[in-house]
């Protein structure tokens, strides 16, 4: 075939790889090499403490540096981070939320370092604070000022960084809290009105420049294993999205009503049993959202095959690349209009789920909009209420799962055996940026930095927009933590609603033996079995504290639960307080040696004595460190049977008691 009878392909989609780790330099390093195997954006990915605002030395952040994520702590660690990399030709997405300000103000003063215009900067910060109250977990601030921080941002970039996203409104977390796709879809859009609507209100976009700002805000979007319906979920989302711009917006340009959005495939099924199968999930999950061309995404990022074990190495991410590569290069795809255009069966699928989106809309709008479904907790509590539902149905068999609960038979796999089978933090990492910060508080102008944190809190009192104060702040040397501590003594902080009621809801017939188990223990002690769940630490990633919280609430224990962000004193704190029987640590940051250790040496030198038990992303070596501690069981995503798990809870408190 000559090249002139070769069919005309589309553009492929931006590949990129969530990543961040250790320390700037090291992810530097991380970013160069993928960019040279054929990524084609970039990914940031920050740890806990600078995606809550805290300095790396802050109490919170205690085995958290540099877990999840890059940490940043000032201008210094961004310089490194983007070191060798030209701002210009660079199309960068940071995930960041409640200090997105801060981090995008951070960037901005390194392109301005060097000689980028602003004009010129092309990526996208997440900033989609709505959504951090009901899954992630990164919020600080209550939803008013978080929500005139993000409108900040939108009425900024609009105009000084024209081609940047200022938000992607952000339903990946929500199908990773157990969203259906009608919830998905609801809960997104009504994100996204919320947003919308504040920036109307806010007064710093003129009406007729408001259409412009619409055309800016893209979406981040998750795609499951069951492709078919995350098709007809990805075209609902373009049909809805441009009914919204157009009806209540009344944006007359197509172009500016298009749903543009990114993705990250779904992570909450991959495996720890059987990980090789992921790489299958991993594959059909993606063709969700760039088989029909019509919902095509416009960047796309993959998990790596071996995420529910550890940290994946280079190798693993690269394998994730390269499907998104085999897809756009060497198949016909992108040679073909929509495949699904005139298909009875993807349309009718398609109308359904805009149906039942209207509708969950309609219920959230006649409540007074996402921020009072927030306030309420009614969209925490359906998420809860939907991961449950999940949950049980795998537990029952009903929703098969490969390697889980069906064909689970198995030869050792090569791939997950051996030493460095997945990616371990080095040792001092935290140790070594801590001193690195020190080093920057001692050799920086003070009053530089006093001046313009004061000029941030005026801005922040006055209602001024944040972001030039931001900047000016970063250039002087200012740090994450001074950053978020002058905007929480004028904001405030805030505890979402954990979703968790008090009362039970199940009756289903298989938790009858464990409430026996139950109510004859507490017979046994006078009063009713109690259980702490706690979340040290900063990780926000509350999906399992909360079905362990729900479970036991429904086995008939009492169950104390007060959400995330809680330091290991607060937590021994509350179980002398409550008098607890047992206490229950969930932690998925990969911080759980550090946080776990303290806990039980806090809860010695107070003379208690109580089973603990932990849950989390936890390596075979990890948990033997945990039970030499003083642990009394850990569980993982393979001890998927909660009941199982509720048993083993009773036990702790009374050996003797089995079963019915």
């Amino acid at each position: 075939m000559t090249n002139k009878d070769q069919p005309i392909k589309d553009r492929p989609w931006i590949f990129r790889t969530y990543a961040g780790h250790s320390t700037a330099k090291a992810s530097n390093e991380l970013y160069r090499t993928n960019l040279a195997r054929g990524q084609t954006g970039l990914s940031v990915a920050f740890d806990l403490p600078t995606q809550t605002g805290y300095d790396s030395d802050h109490v919170l952040s205690q085995g958290e540096v540099g877990k999840v994520g890059v940490p940043v702590s000032h201008i210094g660690d961004m310089r490194m981070l983007f070191d060798q990399l030209p701002l210009d030709q660079m199309n960068t997405s940071m995930t960041i939320n409640a200090t997105a300000a801060w981090l995008l103000a951070l960037y901005i003063a390194v392109a301005d370092e060097q000689g980028v215009p602003r004009e010129k900067l092309q990526g996208t910060v997440q900033n989609d604070i709505i959504k951090e109250y009901l899954s992630r977990g990164t919020y600080v601030f209550p939803p008013e000022p978080s929500m005139r921080l993000l409108t900040d941002i939108v009425s900024y970039t609009y105009t000084e960084v024209p081609k940047w996203n200022p938000t992607n409104v952000c339903s990946y977390h929500l199908q990773e809290a157990g969203a259906t796709p009608v919830q998905e879809l609801a809960f997104a859009l009504a994100n996204a009105i919320a947003l919308l609507d504040h920036v109307k209100d806010g007064g710093q976009v003129p009406e007729a420049d408001f259409a412009k700002v619409v055309g800016r805000i893209s979406f981040f979007v998750n795609a499951g294993v069951r492709f078919v319906t995350e098709i007809a979920k990805m075209r609902a989302f373009v049909d809805l999205w441009d009914e919204i711009c157009r009806e209540r917006y009344g944006v007359t340009d197509e172009k500016l009503r298009r749903f543009r959005y990114g993705v990250q495939v779904n992570s909450l099924g991959l495996t720890e049993q059987q990980p090789e199968n992921n790489v299958y999930r991993i594959l059909i999950e993606m063709l969700a959202v760039t088989l029909s061309k019509k919902a095509r995404a416009r960047a796309v990022q993959l998990p790596a095959w071996n995420e529910a074990l550890g940290l994946p190495r280079p190798w693993d991410q690269q394998w994730s690349l390269r499907a998104q590569q085999i897809v756009a290069f060497e198949t016909d795809l992108l040679e073909y209009e929509d495949i699904f255009d005139g298909s009875h069966v993807m349309d009718a699928k398609v109308e359904a789920l805009k149906m039942e989106a209207r509708e969950e809309l309609k219920r959230i709008e006649d409540m007074g909009g996402a921020i009072a479904a927030i306030e309420s907790a009614y969209m925490k509590e359906q998420l809860v209420g939907s991961n449950s539902q999940r949950l049980q149905a795998i537990e029952a068999g009903e929703q098969l799962v490969i390697g889980v609960n069906k064909f689970i038979e198995t030869a050792p796999s090569p791939l997950t055996t051996g030493e460095g089978s997945i990616m371990v933090a080095e040792e001092g990492v935290e140790a070594g940026q801590i001193a690195r910060l020190k080093e920057w508080r001692a050799n920086r102008d003070n009053a530089a930095v006093e001046a313009a944190l004061a000029d941030l809190r005026a801005a922040a009192k006055d209602g001024r927009n944040i972001m030039e104060p931001s900047i000016a702040c970063a250039k002087a040397g200012v740090t994450t933590g001074e950053w978020g501590t002058a905007l929480r003594n004028i904001f405030g902080e805030y505890r979402a609603p954990t979703g968790v009621k008090s009362d039970a809801r199940s009756n289903a017939p298989e938790l009858d033996d464990v409430r026996e188990m139950v109510n004859a223990v507490s017979a046994k002690h006078g009063r009713r079995l109690k259980f702490l769940v706690g979340k040290p630490g900063l990780d926000g990633h509350s999906n399992g504290a909360e079905q362990i919280a729900v479970r036991a609430r429904d086995s008939g224990m009492d169950v104390v639960y007060e959400g995330i962000r809680l330091t290991p004193a607060e937590i021994v704190d509350a179980a002398i307080k409550g008098d607890v029987h047992v206490l229950g640590l969930s932690i998925l940051s990969g911080s759980h040696v550090a946080l776990v250790t303290d806990v039980m040496v806090r809860l010695k030198e107070a003379g208690i004595s109580i089973p603990v038990i932990v849950g989390g992303i936890i390596p075979p070596e990890d948990a033997e460190r945990l039970r030499a501690a003083g642990v009394s069981a850990v569980y993982t995503p393979k001890d998927f049977q909660i009941n199982d798990i509720m048993k083993d809870v009773v036990r702790l408190v009374d050996p003797g008691e089995k079963a019915a």
